[in-house]
């Protein structure tokens, strides 16, 4: 009866965690294996020692998830031709995960390799070009740490700004790094980035929506087919001016019935008639050439 018990609280904070998104996985068409990761929450000394080692200060949404359950995974596929292909992942790193992304350097590191602080060429641009938030660095004036691989199609990363060393940083914000190495802003807390990620049911490269350059055709497939909605909404957010790469049809030119070309006279009667000429001014030269 206790484990019984346990188990009917476990699946209520599940349903809870993931804002009842199994639920409608499972009733969509070809959607199979849909699989929820049970973990046990983490412990506060895990968060006050990755605090102190990090000198980072983490969100207040984020310490009461991992207080809850310590990181996230749910994964479900479709199945095609009697085969199970993977699909959907959502995840979230646990706490021992939740690892800086630019380490430090080795001693045993060639003195002048390259490194990814190398990227912050540009010193004074401290803001984008379109008014937005200004992006991140590599190099000690950001914190940067991985809070989802995105299967290598890029990393979602906890970022913390305009940091000084030995001060602790309170202030986060969500980013995509993409595989060109461009930040993207997401969120600026982790709730709304939860959120997010369930609200697009973890497709493949959903992040790149919010990029100027999209997912790949293969993901917009899997999107138009099992987020019609979403997809089609970003698609008019993203292209505010209304030129969609996607080929129009007119159908008033499409189906326009099409004029009647008159048809070219023939030339055969003028030919007839010339012919007709040379043979009667032929008939009136022998006829002459009888009377002389």
């Amino acid at each position: 009866m206790e484990e019984n018990k346990e188990s009917l609280s476990f699946k209520g904070v599940a349903e809870r965690l993931t804002l009842g998104i199994t639920r409608i996985l499972e009733n969509m068409p070809g959607v199979v294996d849909v699989r929820f990761v049970e973990r046990e929450p983490a412990e506060k000394r895990c968060l006050l020692s990755w605090e102190q080692k990090n000198t980072c200060i983490l969100p207040e949404d984020l310490r009461d998830f991992y207080l809850t359950t310590d990181g996230f995974t749910l994964t479900w596929s479709v199945k095609l031709d009697n085969e199970c292909v993977p699909v959907g992942c959502m995840m979230i790193n646990s706490v021992t995960r939740l690892r800086p992304l630019v380490q430090p350097t080795s001693l045993f590191s060639l003195p002048n390799a390259p490194t990814l602080a190398d990227l912050d060429w540009e010193e004074n641009s401290t803001e984008w070009s379109d008014g937005g938030p200004a992006a991140p660095h590599f190099d000690s004036r950001s914190r940067i740490f991985e809070l989802d691989s995105c299967g290598g199609n890029g990393k979602v990363c906890l970022i913390y700004k305009n940091c000084s060393p030995g001060v602790v940083a309170q202030q986060s914000e969500v980013w995509f790094l993409d595989r060109s190495l461009c930040w993207h802003y997401l969120t600026p807390t982790f709730t709304s980035y939860y959120r997010l990620m369930i609200t697009h049911l973890g497709l493949p490269e959903w992040q790149y929506a919010f990029t100027p350059y999209g997912p790949s055709p293969q993901a917009k497939q899997w999107a138009c087919l099992y987020q019609p909605l979403t997809f089609s909404s970003e698609l008019s957010l993203a292209d505010p001016a209304g030129d969609s790469h996607l080929n129009k049809l007119d159908l008033t030119k499409a189906f326009k019935g099409k004029a009647k070309v008159p048809a070219p006279k023939k030339k055969q009667s003028t030919q007839g008639s010339t012919g007709g000429t040379a043979r009667g001014q032929s008939g009136t030269g022998r006829h002459s050439g009888i009377r002389r």
